[in-house]
């Protein structure tokens, strides 16, 4: 299992290719190929050290960091933090493409139109407690989350 956590947490001191290798520490993993064909534009940037990157790039950053532990469970903490939505977009296009190769995913995330967009299945909490579940379909059109939370009356 690996996390990305909420604000991405990088080491902003060490280089792109420097919190890769940390993240596939555990697992021996040095291989940063898999990474850079899923997030491009890192490659770019392996020498930089990651306080220099966009938001988006250091978010890229951070997904690729807990790859490189190979987990059979991703957990992603607000991933559209501080972010364009043009960039959520496309860095949730790429989580579709990770859950494609077998890999779980658990997503929290304040943006539930984005969430669903990409999700099989979603949870809604209220103070702490699931107050709604099902499949993504199910919860799009279900009229208290369309008025609560996707703004849709």
């Amino acid at each position: 299992m690996a996390h990305v956590p909420e604000g991405r947490r990088l080491f902003q001191g060490l280089t792109v290719r420097e919190n890769l290798r940390l993240g596939g520490w555990y697992r021996r993993n040095r291989d940063l190929e898999p990474v850079l064909r899923l997030f491009p534009g890192l490659a770019e940037r392996l020498d930089q050290p990651a306080g220099l990157l966009s938001g988006g790039e250091q978010q890229m950053c951070a997904i690729g960091r807990a790859l490189m532990s190979r987990p059979a469970m991703l957990l992603v903490d607000e991933l559209s933090l501080g972010l364009a939505p043009l960039l959520v977009d496309e860095i949730l296009r790429r989580l579709v493409d990770i859950a494609a190769t077998g890999t779980g995913i658990l997503l929290v995330e304040q943006d539930a139109g984005a969430a669903l967009e990409v999700a099989g299945r979603g949870y809604v909490l209220e103070n702490g407690a699931i107050a709604l579940h099902g499949s993504a379909a199910e919860l799009t059109g279900d009229p208290r989350v369309r008025t609560a939370y996707l703004g849709i009356a």
